[in-house]
């Protein structure tokens, strides 16, 4: 039988056995198969799911909630806006606030140089809304696609292309995530992730200088809350291309969460964000 034993859900997820066989009993969870002798036998994605558990529990959340949110956002998801997944994640304490284009364009790029900078082997999805956006800033995503697992880029794109190490999919202004911004990186070390939705009708289309236009902006280096958004976007993707959508969940499901207390990265994240902001 396939799977993982419980000698080696301890090992991968640094419970004691004894952890893991009490918050089955207690909670349900997680619900191994058995071998003809007995013996359990855990899914991988179990692995993911009680990482995220610890990670909340350790941020204040008693095990039983933790476990069903952990639970749930580690399901594969269809949800077609990134931005809305966030908002509408339960017990996530994060509050969206208006922030205009010329404040997400350094954000963006402190997140992306972070990543450049750490690179530890990235998961990383980005929201353009404009296919001419994403050119202008082309080649900072090809560098940072050299030292990515996956890079993929949204935006209106006349078709989809596997363009070397990246994967350009369409959008349109219709779509939930045409009106979207987005910058999510996934490492086994840092996370980030920047989301934003654009109001309709606040000039988008050239009613007000482009560096004005704004957004309802969320932005966290939580690693449950990015683990969430790479889980969206790859929702998204398996709507246009199945075989890649299925590669970027076989990825996600072995990656461990990047860190507990992520205060490392973000003091780092911090500091690249002041330089940007300061020579705006």
């Amino acid at each position: 039988m396939e799977g993982l034993g419980i000698k080696e859900m301890a090992e991968r997820t640094g419970l004691a056995a004894g952890t893991i066989r009490m918050w089955e009993q207690r909670y349900g969870y997680p619900e191994p198969r058995r071998t003809p002798s007995g013996h359990r036998r855990y899914d991988p994605r179990d692995v993911e799911v009680l990482g995220r558990a610890v990670a909340l529990r350790d941020a204040g959340l008693a095990i039983g909630p933790a476990l069903a949110q952990a639970r749930a956002i580690s399901s594969p998801t269809d949800t077609p806006s990134i931005y809305g997944a966030i908002v509408a994640a339960a017990g996530i304490p994060l509050r969206p606030r208006a922030l205009r284009k010329r404040t997400l364009t350094p954000l963006s790029r402190a997140i992306e140089d972070e990543a450049m900078a750490y690179g530890a082997r990235p998961l990383c999805f980005a929201a353009f809304q404009h296919e001419r956006f994403y050119r202008r800033v082309e080649h900072r995503y090809r560098r940072l696609a050299a030292t990515a697992e996956a890079t993929t880029i949204f935006a209106d794109f006349p078709r989809a292309r596997h363009t070397g190490d990246t994967v350009e999919l369409p959008i349109t202004a219709r779509a939930a995530l045409g009106g979207e911004w987005a910058v999510i990186v996934d490492a086994p070390g840092y996370a980030a992730c920047l989301t934003a939705w654009e109001r309709p009708g606040r000039g988008a289309d050239g009613e007000r200088e482009d560096g004005e236009r704004c957004f309802e902006a969320l932005v966290t280096l939580d690693p449950v809350t990015v683990r969430n958004a790479a889980r969206v976007a790859t929702g998204v993707v398996r709507g246009m291309d199945q075989e890649y959508g299925n590669r970027l969940d076989e990825l996600l499901d072995g990656r461990p969460l990047a860190v507990e207390r992520p205060v490392p990265a973000l003091t780092a994240l911090t500091n690249r964000m002041l330089e940007y902001l300061d020579a705006a």
